[in-house]
């Protein structure tokens, strides 16, 4: 469990410009303090934490112009189990607003049930311990514990407000390489949305009262009963990609919860059997990664070369499907 020890606060000033008069005051708000989420502007004016001209308001008080605004910015700090932990972390890039880490397979991203320490913000909060003032450690967006790859954490609360809004208007770049089951003729673009299951609810499944969800894929590779895809990700879903291949009758190899059972070509040799029954992880990586940087405005790209299991995998698959011309 996630549990806020104190409150970091501080404090934001403005004067109502004179042409604002006569809008509502939570709209202001949102433009005189840009760099904060409309839904966090609100909670703050909910709990008191705004004043206009030293008297607390309501949201939809109409301002005169010309007003001095006090924001009393409070953030929670959250204290995961155990807080820092010095665990490796693969630094891809970092400056003052981001980090961008190359998450390894096996790795929890945050702490839970059952992942109480040993986590990726365990350490993220060890290597930079001000990450403890932004909500989630400022995990922007997540990865499955056994999908290796790129992700981005912002450093403070007007970078992750800007990253957010990029994924909102699906401007980021993601993009995943994948090993699935079954031969793919071409690529094509999955559209159908994603829920939970209706009976096994800790599962996904493509339902229709679902969140809309969008992948496109297009096939690197095709072995004799594999193939190596890559997956450009429109939308965000929990386990989007596990569960629109798995809709397509192509699931991850290795994918415990949407894998089924495990298929091995006939006539496989020793190395291809056992390469397929120890591979215990969904074969997915998050290999590259493009967003606008949020406080120079540079779109920048990211590549992260396949993890060693998903090579060798690979290398596999082809010396099998060579075997056999």
């Amino acid at each position: 469990m996630v549990g806020a020890d104190r409150t970091h606060t501080h404090q934001l000033a403005a004067n109502v410009p004179p042409e604002a008069a006569g809008r509502r005051l939570d709209q202001v708000l949102a433009e005189l303090f840009p760099d904060y989420s409309r839904t966090r502007l609100q909670l703050w004016l909910r709990a008191g934490y705004v004043t206009v001209d030293g008297k607390s308001p309501r949201s939809r008080n109409p301002v005169r112009g010309g007003e001095r605004i006090i924001v009393t910015a409070a953030i929670e700090v959250e204290t995961p189990w155990r807080g820092q932990q010095e665990i490796p972390l693969a630094i891809v890039y970092q400056d003052s607003a981001i980090l961008i880490i190359n998450k390894p397979p096996n790795l929890v991203v945050h702490p839970g049930a059952g992942n109480r320490e040993g986590t990726l913000v365990n350490a993220l909060l060890h290597y930079a311990p001000e990450l403890a003032n932004i909500p989630r450690a400022g995990v922007v967006h997540r990865l499955d514990k056994d999908t290796s790859g790129l992700l981005v954490v912002a450093r403070s609360l007007p970078a992750q407000k800007r990253l957010v809004e990029q994924l909102q208007a699906r401007t980021v770049k993601r993009e995943y390489a994948a090993i699935v089951a079954g031969i793919m003729t071409a690529g094509g673009i999955i559209d159908a949305p994603i829920g939970r299951h209706p009976v096994e609810r800790t599962r996904m499944a493509v339902v229709r009262s679902g969140k809309d969800a969008v992948s496109h894929y297009r096939v690197l590779e095709r072995f004799r009963a594999h193939s190596y895809i890559k997956v450009r990700l429109e939308t965000g879903r929990t386990h989007q990609i596990r569960v629109h291949m798995a809709h397509l009758h192509h699931p991850l190899v290795g994918d415990p919860t949407y894998g089924g059972r495990l298929r091995v070509p006939t006539d496989s040799g020793a190395a291809l059997q056992e390469v397929l029954q120890g591979f215990k992880r969904q074969a997915l990586h998050a290999g590259s990664l493009g967003l606008i940087h949020p406080e120079s405005g540079e779109a920048l790209n990211w590549e992260a070369p396949l993890p060693a299991d998903m090579q060798q995998l690979l290398e596999t698959l082809r010396a099998d499907a060579q075997s056999r011309v």
